[in-house]
């Protein structure tokens, strides 16, 4: 037994091994694969990390588990670790994500079918964006190749918008956080942005996982700004898209989303002026068509009307003549003038004399 051994209460010890814990090590990184997974009154969450050598406890707040966790899953987890009083050593966790292709994927499904029982990706509760926005507020690491790439695509597409961005981290344990944050402040504004996008370049898996967080995705379905989300590349699929009202494929696409190529409008109006002057022509011609067939055939039916008026007149003019007492006398009648009755005297006209004759006989018919 060595000479004057440090004499420790229980307490004492305890705490001395946390004072040596945080000095040493504040904050550890461990990765295991997680057994015993529990969750007690809904307040407190437990497992263990094991390996093929070790276990070791963990504990943290319901309120900070960011995803659904499985036993089985392989876990990083940053934690502080310590002593209770009641001698059990275990790590505190302030943060943990899945780490390989399989947990990485199995945390995104469990996670992905939970909010998709509670309706976030409803195409019902997706909201349309303005057709060219002059507000906008961006969420996006200001140094990186996909916000420079929104930004120009932007500025030349249509140029002029009113544009607030908040700089995050976007990938790494604190970013989930800091966009979290940066959604609370423009939701915050007394004057509302109209569109809120949030963008991010290609990387691993593992570099999206930011974007996988579930406190960030309820934040984003929960946003009064209408949201616009284009991470990384095409054929990359993150529950942040998932919620949000548009989705674009990249960052470069949600620019081309957001506004539209003044370009294409001013070449687009050209050619529906050009359409419009030939279809003003076509119809003035189909118009000038219609007119004179409509003239000609007013003429043509006035033309018929005088011609039977015309003919109607000419037998008129016949039944006149013949009634012409001048044409009866050239026809070799006579007309005769006075009363018929025995010893009368009655005037005889032809067509070339008048004579007076005497009534000697009177027989009737």
């Amino acid at each position: 037994m060595e000479n004057n051994p440090l004499q420790l209460s229980v307490s004492e010890f305890v705490a001395l091994t946390n004072q040596t814990l945080d000095y040493a090590y504040p904050t550890v990184s461990v990765i295991g694969e997680v057994t015993e997974f529990r969750i007690s009154q809904g307040k407190w969450v437990s497992f263990k990390l094991k390996d093929a050598g070790a276990v070791v406890g963990c504990f943290l707040v319901v309120n900070q588990l960011r995803m659904p966790v499985e036993d089985g899953m392989k876990l990083l987890v940053v934690a502080n670790p310590r002593l209770n009083n009641k001698g059990f050593f275990s790590l505190n966790v302030r943060a943990m994500k899945p780490v390989g292709e399989g947990s990485i994927k199995k945390g995104f499904e469990l996670l992905k079918a939970k909010l998709e029982a509670e309706g976030l990706f409803a195409p019902e509760r997706k909201r349309r964006l303005p057709r060219v926005p002059q507000r906008v507020a961006v969420i996006a690491s200001t140094e990186s190749a996909g916000y420079i790439d929104f930004c120009k695509i932007i500025n030349e597409r249509w140029g002029g918008l009113s544009v607030e961005v908040a700089h995050t981290q976007v990938q790494g344990v604190p970013a989930p956080d800091q966009m979290i944050r940066a959604i609370h402040y423009f939701n915050s504004l007394e004057v509302l942005p109209e569109v809120l996008v949030i963008v991010r370049g290609g990387g691993s898996a593992e570099d999206l996982m930011a974007f996988n967080d579930e406190p960030l995705a309820r934040a984003i379905a929960e946003s009064r700004i209408p949201t616009l989300v284009g991470v990384g590349h095409e054929v990359d699929n993150s529950l942040a898209d998932m919620v949000a009202d548009v989705r674009a494929a990249t960052p470069t696409n949600a620019a081309e989303i957001l506004v539209p190529d003044r370009n294409e409008i001013i070449r687009a109006a050209h050619q529906r002026s050009a359409s419009l002057g030939h279809q003003l022509v076509q119809a003035i011609d189909e118009y000038s068509a219609r007119t004179r067939e409509q003239l000609n055939a007013a003429f043509r039916r006035i033309q018929e009307k005088l011609d039977e008026h015309f003919e109607r007149l000419a037998t008129l003019r016949l039944a006149t003549a013949q009634l012409n007492p001048e044409n009866v006398l050239r026809r070799g009648y006579a007309f005769l003038r006075g009363e018929v009755t025995l010893g009368a005297t009655v005037e005889i006209e032809t067509e070339h004399t008048i004579a007076q004759a005497e009534v000697k006989h009177v027989r009737t018919k």
